[in-house]
């Protein structure tokens, strides 16, 4: 066969492609779709709190699996939990294909202050615990902080009017003290919290439960004059010497940690590497001034790598529950008349139907990878 020059160079320009192309990855030997199981993370969202059953929690597990969430987490802070009404609560999400995996505890505000009655809290701190390990619920998530600067917080337009969440320590910096509460400095908080994981840590680790304290957000340095423990990474590193057991974490939150501004990714090594991520929260911000003024933004566009921290998560072998939260206010959800946020700017239904896919599609990715 006569070669020409046209065809010489076509197969020489072939030849040099050829050994750019990438190799075959790992992802080829993997079964598609990639899916969420015992060994991977797992996408979650919030169930409405409550054990009492209605047409509204079958509905809400309804819209939940639609979008292929099969976790769930949600809030109690009527303590002390019983073993039957959290069996009961459980059975009934599972019957309609969702598993509870975390569930906020509160309702020990003595605890938080140092005050007399302390101790009859956190009994009934325990006697929750144990109720959630004997029915298999793994993560029980807490707060504590003296005050939650929520008043900072204001709307700010974006993308196509788009509600984003955003914060100005300036607007709430001189609010004073509530009544009851006081300020509290951060020796008394760190104090406060010591007798507190000293007590429930133990009991936690025997009822195979492993506990979550979500740093401070906003995480600014001050709260109606009271200091915040969980509103610098030295906290949150010091917070998991306290008690050395994996039962003692944090709600590693990759917004909140941008929001010091701290690499999300060396804070999920280094929380990650020694077992103590129970919880994630996963959302991505824009930050002016560390800790005082930022705006959370839609996933794909904050200052964050979320599919860095993804793929974090998924080399540190972290198998717990991933929340997509805080979703943007979107038109679709802010016309139905029964739509409301705590957050101004904050989102429904829709908005956290994107943040599903997206979020999904990292770790799909991530995992294909791994």
């Amino acid at each position: 066969m006569r070669i020409s020059r046209r065809n010489a160079m076509r197969a020489a320009g072939a030849a040099s492609i050829l050994p750019l192309a990438p190799p075959v990855s790992a992802a080829a030997g993997k079964r598609w779709p990639i899916e969420e199981g015992p060994s991977t993370p797992k996408l979650c969202l919030d169930i409405l709190p409550g054990r009492a059953g209605s047409p509204q929690e079958a509905a809400a597990a309804r819209r939940m699996v639609q979008l292929g969430v099969r976790h769930a987490l949600s809030g109690d802070g009527a303590i002390p939990w019983k073993e039957a009404e959290l069996r009961a609560w459980m059975d009934r999400l599972k019957a309609n294909g969702v598993q509870l995996a975390n569930v906020m505890i509160g309702g020990f505000t003595n605890t938080l202050y140092g005050r007399p009655g302390r101790d009859e809290e956190i009994a009934k701190v325990i006697q929750s615990v144990r109720a959630a390990g004997q029915v298999g619920l793994p993560v029980v998530e807490y707060n504590f902080y003296a005050n939650r600067l929520v008043e900072g917080y204001y709307e700010e337009p974006g993308r196509g009017g788009a509600g984003m969440t955003a914060y100005d320590f300036d607007r709430a910096k001189d609010l004073p003290p509530e009544p009851g509460i006081g300020t509290h400095t951060l020796a008394e908080m760190w104090a406060n919290i010591t007798y507190f994981l000293q007590a429930v840590i133990p009991e936690a680790e025997k009822a195979g439960v492993r506990m979550a304290l979500h740093p401070n957000d906003p995480p600014v340095p001050l709260s109606r004059g009271s200091q915040q423990i969980m509103a610098t990474l030295e906290g949150w590193k010091k917070l998991i010497e306290i008690v050395p057991s994996e039962s003692n974490g944090i709600t590693f939150d990759c917004g909140v940690t941008k929001e010091l501004g701290e690499d999300p990714v060396e804070v999920c090594r280094y929380f990650g590497s020694r077992k103590r991520i129970n919880h994630v929260h996963f959302r991505n911000v824009r930050v002016r001034r560390p800790y005082v003024d930022y705006t959370e933004v839609f996933l794909d566009e904050g200052e964050v790598d979320m599919f860095a921290v993804m793929k974090e998560l998924v080399r540190q072998k972290y198998t717990g529950i991933i929340y997509p939260e805080h979703p943007r206010a979107l038109d679709y959800d802010r016309e139905r008349p029964d739509f409301h946020s705590y957050y101004p700017g904050g989102g429904g239904y829709t908005g956290f139907a994107y943040n599903v896919g997206y979020t999904r599609a990292l770790l799909q990715a991530a995992l294909s990878e791994s």
